[in-house]
């Protein structure tokens, strides 16, 4: 399999402090599975945190977050990943999560998919947070750890 980057794109530093100890452990977690990074644009309007996703997924195979996206489960989710990893063209996946006022149709469209984690609107901190559990999920899935069970 061929190994692929994943960036994960998000409106604003995560203030809350459990939000941010929750990605912090995340991230430390995935480290060892390597290949992961959070990018942080600043926050704005609508249009101008679009804007900026796209401006920072240039490249990248794009999956927008959006409550109004396909709902996968974790293992359906972990083939949706290995199934672009072993395409070959996608050298980086980039999970685009906007600020509070959601994403823009132009970056709806530029998108080659969304996702959602939930029917509920997530505040985009909660959102990166429960984004990185189900990548370091897959990951330990793919590495046979007892971390998932079905």
């Amino acid at each position: 399999m061929h190994l692929m980057h994943i960036r994960l794109i998000v409106a604003g530093k995560p203030a809350l402090a459990y939000a941010k100890a929750g990605v912090d452990e995340y991230l430390k977690r995935l480290s060892r599975f390597g290949g992961y990074e959070i990018v942080i644009v600043k926050a704005g309007t609508r249009d101008e945190v679009s804007a900026r996703l796209l401006e920072k997924s240039h490249g990248c195979h794009r999956i927008a977050l959006d409550e109004r996206g396909e709902s996968l489960g974790t293992r359906a989710f972990a083939e949706k990943l290995d199934a672009l990893a072993m395409r070959g063209d996608v050298k980086t996946v980039a999970f685009l999560i906007g600020a509070a006022d959601g994403h823009n149709e132009e970056l709806r469209k530029a998108c080659d998919g969304i996702l959602t984690l939930s029917p509920f609107t997530l505040q985009h901190e909660l959102a990166l947070l429960i984004l990185l559990e189900q990548l370091y999920r897959v990951a330990s899935l793919k590495s046979g750890s007892p971390y998932h069970r079905d």
